[in-house]
C-alpha cells in the first residue's frame, strides 16, 4: 500500500479534448493511478469520465509501443508487422517524402492531422503543421469541414470574427444550438449550469434530449438538418413582433444598405452619377426622402444620425435611369416571413406555438448568448444554416455586449505553425479549392477525405502518392470508410502515428507509437472558456515515463524535420526553445512558468462593444467588407452563393430524394457518446462498461411498427450501406428519427467485449453507411447528422442472397470505386421489402 511519502499529486491539465480541464494527476510509486479535478484552476471545476479513465489509457495492453513496418502486401488481412528502430522508421519515412516530392511534386504528399477538439493533438499541432508547411504540401485532412468550419469560418461572413465565447457569468438567456457541452466541453458545461442556477433562461435546440435539454425552459426537438428553416422562422416572429434591437440593426448592420432589384448587388455612389465613388454604398434617409451615402473605408454615413430605412421599396434616380431598390434588411425580413411558424412546423417538426414562445423568450430575456457546434456542422446545408443562426443572433443586438457573446481580450503569442512558409502558388493547388473557393481549402489547405480519395484512386486533378498521417482515423470517422480503405491501400507510401493501432493505421507502411499527454510536457496559452481562462498559461509537467518507445507528435515532427534538412527552422530539436519563442510576446519567462505548475494567470480586461470604437486602439466597425454586421453578404454572392441564408432541404432527406423516401422512411442522426472521444476509448473498462455495445436509439412506436424488441440486434440500412447495431428505445426521440454513434471498432479484453470489423456490414462502423456524394457547397461538410435510413430485425431481414453477392463483389479487389449517386441495389431491395412488410402488417 502506497504511503504518503511515495504519492505525488501533480497539477496538470487534461489535453485529451478541447476542454483542457485543470486537474491533479495522482502518482503512486511511479505509477499514474488517478486524475482528479483541480478547483483552483480556471477550468478545473470538474473532470469527465473520459479524463478519469486516463490511467487506463496509459497502461492499456493494446497500446502501440514500438515503431513497426509492414512486411506483407497492402490489402492482406495480416500486415505482418515487424518491429523496427526509430531511426529506421524515420529514415524510411523521410526518404519516401523526398522521393515523392522529387518525382511528383510536394502536392503529391498529403498530411492528415487529427482534430484538436477531441484528441490530444493540441500538444503537437504547431510542430506537425510547421513540418507540412516546410514540405510544401497544400493538402491536409484535418476534419475542419465536419468539426468547426461553420462556427469559426462562416461566422466571419456575418460578424467578421469566429463565434465568440458566451459571457455566461452575466447572460440572461443561453441558447445551445446543436451543442451538448456535457458530452464535449465540461468546462463550458459547468458554467452553463451555474448560469442556469443563477436564473438565466435556457433554450436547447437539438433532435436529442441530451445534456441540458432536460433542464431547458424550451427544448426544441428539431428535425435533423432543418435548423436553418427554424432559425428563419424564429427570426420572422421576432421581427414581426418587434422583439429585436432595431437601433443595433440600423446602426451596426448593413441592413439599411440598398440592394438593386435587377442585379441583387448593393447600389453604389457610382450608380448615382459618373463621379461617384465605387467604394460608397447607398441607404435611404426617410427624413430627407432621398439617398444617403455610406463610406466602406470609414464605416460612416455622410449624414450622422440619418433616419435610415430598414424596410420599403424605393425608386432611386441613377445615371442610367430609375433603379428599384430595397434595404438589405427588407430582403432578410421577406425571407424570414416566408417561414411562418406554421410553415416552419411542417419542415422542422417543432410546434408553431413553441417557435413563437422561443422567439418571445429570446427577444425578451436578454442579454442573450448563443453557442452552436457539431450539431450544425455535419450537414449538406451547414454553412447557410449557421448564417441563419448568426443573423438571428444579430437581431438581439447582444454581440460583444455584457452577457452576450464577447470577443475576449487574449494574450499575444507567436504562432510557430509555419504560416507563410508555403508559396501562394503552391497553396492554390489544394484539392477541392476549385469547388469551394471560400472553404477550408482556401483557409489553410484543409481538404476533405473525399477529395483525397478522388486524387488517390482517379488521379484527378492530380495524383496523391503518399500520406503522412498523425492520428486521423479516417476509416472510422469520415464518410465512406470502405472507399477510404481502398484509397489508403492504393498509396505508394503511408506513415501513421498514433496511440493505438487503429483500422486506419492498419493500412500504413510504417506505424509510429505516440505517447499520451501524461507521458510528455505540454504548453497551453489560452483556456478559452472565459476571460480568466483566456489569460491563463500553463506548462504541463510529464507525469510518468513513456510506455515502451512511444514519443510525442512534436518530437516525431522535429525528428523528421532534421532528416529533411529543416533542423534550423525547428530549433535544432529543442522544444523548450520553441516554447520560449511562443511565449516571448507575453513577457512570461519559461523558467518562471516551470516554477508555477498550476500556471500563471495574466489579468486581462474584458472590454465590451469594441465595435463602437470606445476602447483602446479600437477602430469603429466590424472586420467585414462593409464594416458592419453583414446581413447581406456580397462576398458570398460574388462567389455564387446566396447572400442571404436561403434554406435548402437536407440532400439525403425525403424532400430532396423522394425516390428513396419510401424505402428509407427514417432519418438517421449521430451524436457523440458521453463515454468516448470519437473512435477512442472503447478498450478501456472504465468507459466500456457504461456502453458495452453499439446501439441505435429509436422511438418505441417505430420499433413496434417493425416488430423490434428493446435490446435486439438490428440492421441499420441507408442508401449507401448497412451495419449491425443493438436496438435501444428512447421515448424522447421523434418517431421518424433514429440516432447512432460512430467509432465502434475496438474490443475490451477486460470485459470480454468484442471489437467490430470496420469494413463489414456485420460491423458497427457508422461511416460504412454514410456516403460522400452530398456535401455543403461552401464548406464541404457531409450529412453525417441527417441521412435517410431504415431499420429491420437481423433475425428477419430479407435479401440474404443479395448480401452474399455484395460481399463477393466487395472482395473482388477493385482499386477504384466510383461514387454512386443512387442507392446500392441490395440495400434498396432489403429496405423496400421491409417497407412492404410494414404496410402489409
Amino acid at each position: 500500500m502506497a504511503t504518503e511519502a511515495n504519492t505525488q499529486r501533480i497539477p496538470a491539465y487534461c489535453a485529451m479534448c478541447w476542454s483542457s480541464c485543470g486537474c491533479i494527476a495522482v502518482v503512486e510509486d511511479g505509477r499514474f493511478v488517478a486524475l482528479e479535478p483541480d478547483p483552483e484552476h480556471p477550468t478545473g471545476a470538474a473532470i469527465c469520465g473520459k479524463g478519469r479513465a486516463a490511467p487506463e489509457q496509459v497502461y492499456s495492453e493494446q497500446r502501440l509501443l514500438y515503431p513497426m513496418k509492414r512486411t506483407r502486401p497492402k490489402g492482406d488481412p495480416d500486415p505482418g508487422w515487424e518491429r523496427i528502430s526509430w531511426d529506421e522508421a524515420l529514415d524510411m519515412t523521410a526518404k519516401a517524402v523526398e522521393r515523392t516530392a522529387g518525382n511528383c511534386g510536394s502536392e503529391a504528399i498529403a498530411f492528415s492531422i487529427t482534430t484538436l477538439a477531441g484528441t490530444s493533438m493540441q500538444d503537437g499541432y504547431p510542430w506537425v503543421e510547421r513540418l507540412r508547411q516546410h514540405i510544401g504540401t497544400p493538402n491536409a485532412v484535418t476534419s475542419v469541414e465536419i468539426c468547426n468550419f461553420a462556427k469559426d469560418f462562416v461566422y466571419p461572413h456575418t460578424f467578421g470574427t469566429s463565434m465568440p465565447m458566451p459571457d455566461l457569468a452575466n447572460t440572461g438567456c443561453i441558447v445551445l444550438w446543436g451543442h451538448n457541452p456535457s458530452a464535449s466541453w465540461i468546462a463550458h458545461a459547468t458554467r452553463v449550469a451555474a448560469a442556469k442556477a443563477r436564473g438565466a433562461k435556457l433554450v436547447v435546440i437539438d433532435p436529442l434530449r441530451v445534456g441540458f435539454a432536460a433542464k431547458a425552459d424550451q427544448w426544441l426537438r428539431v428535425r435533423p438538418g432543418t435548423d436553418g428553416a427554424l432559425a428563419l422562422g424564429i427570426a420572422g416572429v421576432m421581427i414581426n413582433e418587434g422583439w429585436f434591437d432595431r437601433a443595433f440593426v440600423r446602426d451596426w448592420t448593413n441592413g439599411p444598405l440598398l440592394v438593386r432589384d435587377d442585379t441583387g448587388e448593393f447600389l453604389s455612389a457610382a450608380d448615382l452619377n459618373g463621379d461617384g465613388n465605387v467604394n460608397q454604398r447607398v441607404a435611404w434617409d426617410r427624413a430627407r426622402g432621398g439617398p444617403v451615402l455610406y463610406d466602406l473605408e470609414t464605416g460612416s454615413y455622410e449624414i450622422a444620425g440619418a433616419d435610415l430605412a430598414l424596410s420599403g421599396h424605393y425608386e432611386v434616380s441613377c445615371l442610367r435611369g430609375t433603379v428599384p431598390c430595397r434595404p438589405a434588411f427588407e430582403l432578410y425580413t421577406e425571407l424570414c416571413r416566408g417561414y411562418s411558424p406554421e410553415r416552419a412546423e411542417k419542415i422542422t417538426w417543432v410546434p408553431a406555438e413553441q417557435i413563437r414562445e422561443t422567439a418571445r423568450l429570446i427577444g425578451n430575456s436578454g442579454p442573450v448568448s448563443v453557442y452552436a457546434w457539431a450539431g450544425l456542422e455535419q450537414h449538406s446545408n451547414s454553412s447557410q444554416t449557421n448564417r441563419a443562426v448568426s443573423l438571428l443572433y444579430a437581431l438581439t443586438g447582444c454581440f460583444d455586449c455584457k452577457g452576450g457573446n464577447v470577443v475576449l481580450d487574449a494574450l499575444t503569442v507567436n504562432d510557430i505553425s509555419g504560416g507563410g512558409l508555403m508559396s501562394p502558388a503552391q497553396s492554390q493547388k489544394a484539392l477541392g479549392l476549385d469547388q469551394r473557393p471560400l472553404g477550408p481549402e482556401a483557409i489553410n489547405g484543409w481538404i476533405t477525405t473525399d477529395a483525397l480519395y478522388d486524387a488517390v484512386l482517379t488521379g484527378k486533378p492530380y495524383e496523391v502518392k503518399a500520406l503522412v498521417s498523425f492520428g486521423v482515423n479516417m476509416v472510422m470517422s469520415h464518410a465512406d470508410g470502405q472507399r477510404g480503405a481502398k484509397a489508403l491501400d492504393a498509396l505508394d507510401f503511408m506513415v501513421h502515428s498514433d496511440i493505438f493501432l487503429t483500422p486506419t493505421a492498419s493500412h500504413a507502411d510504417i506505424v509510429l507509437p505516440v505517447n499520451t499527454p501524461w507521458e510528455r510536457e505540454g504548453l497551453r496559452t489560452n483556456f478559452k472558456v472565459d476571460q480568466k481562462a483566456v489569460g491563463h498559461v500553463q506548462l504541463r509537467r510529464q507525469v510518468v515515463e513513456s510506455q515502451g518507445e512511444s514519443r510525442s507528435d512534436a518530437w516525431i515532427a522535429m525528428e523528421l524535420a532534421k532528416r529533411l534538412g529543416y533542423s534550423n527552422s525547428f530549433w535544432n530539436g529543442d522544444i523548450e526553445a520553441s516554447y520560449r519563442e511562443m511565449l516571448e510576446p507575453t513577457g512570461i519567462d519559461l523558467d518562471e512558468l516551470k516554477k508555477q505548475p498550476r500556471g500563471i494567470t495574466v489579468p486581462l480586461e474584458t472590454r465590451y462593444r469594441k465595435y463602437a470604437g470606445s476602447g483602446r486602439n479600437d477602430a469603429p466597425g466590424f472586420n467585414t467588407p462593409t464594416r458592419k454586421v453583414e446581413i447581406y453578404s456580397e462576398t458570398l454572392k460574388q462567389h455564387g452563393y446566396p447572400p442571404l441564408p436561403k434554406y435548402v432541404a437536407p440532400a439525403m432527406g425525403p424532400e430532396a430524394r423522394p425516390d428513396l423516401a419510401d424505402a428509407f422512411p427514417l432519418i438517421l442522426t449521430s451524436a457523440k457518446s458521453p463515454h468516448f472521444l470519437h473512435s477512442q476509448g472503447r478498450a478501456l473498462p472504465a468507459l466500456r462498461r457504461f456502453q458495452p455495445e453499439p446501439t441505435v436509439d429509436l422511438h418505441p412506436s417505430a420499433a413496434q411498427e417493425r416488430q423490434i424488441e428493446d435490446g435486439e440486434w438490428v440492421r441499420l440500412m441507408t442508401p449507401h450501406g448497412r451495419i449491425k447495431l443493438k436496438a435501444h428505445f428512447s421515448k424522447h426521440l421523434h418517431p421518424k428519427v433514429v440516432r447512432a454513434t460512430h467509432g465502434w471498432w475496438q474490443g475490451c479484453d477486460a470485459l470480454s467485449a468484442p471489437g467490430y470489423d470496420p469494413g463489414s456490414e456485420d460491423g458497427a462502423n457508422l461511416n460504412h453507411a454514410i456516403g460522400n456524394d452530398d456535401f455543403d457547397p461552401i464548406g464541404g461538410a457531409v450529412p453525417h447528422k441527417a441521412y435517410l435510413c431504415e431499420i429491420v430485425r437481423v433475425a428477419a431481414e430479407p435479401g440474404s442472397s443479395s448480401r452474399a453477392a455484395a460481399k463477393s463483389a466487395a472482395g473482388a479487389g477493385q482499386t477504384s470505386v466510383p461514387k454512386a449517386k443512387v442507392a446500392k441495389k441490395p440495400v434498396v431491395a432489403a429496405a423496400k421489402a421491409g417497407a412492404a412488410k410494414r404496410q402489409k402488417t
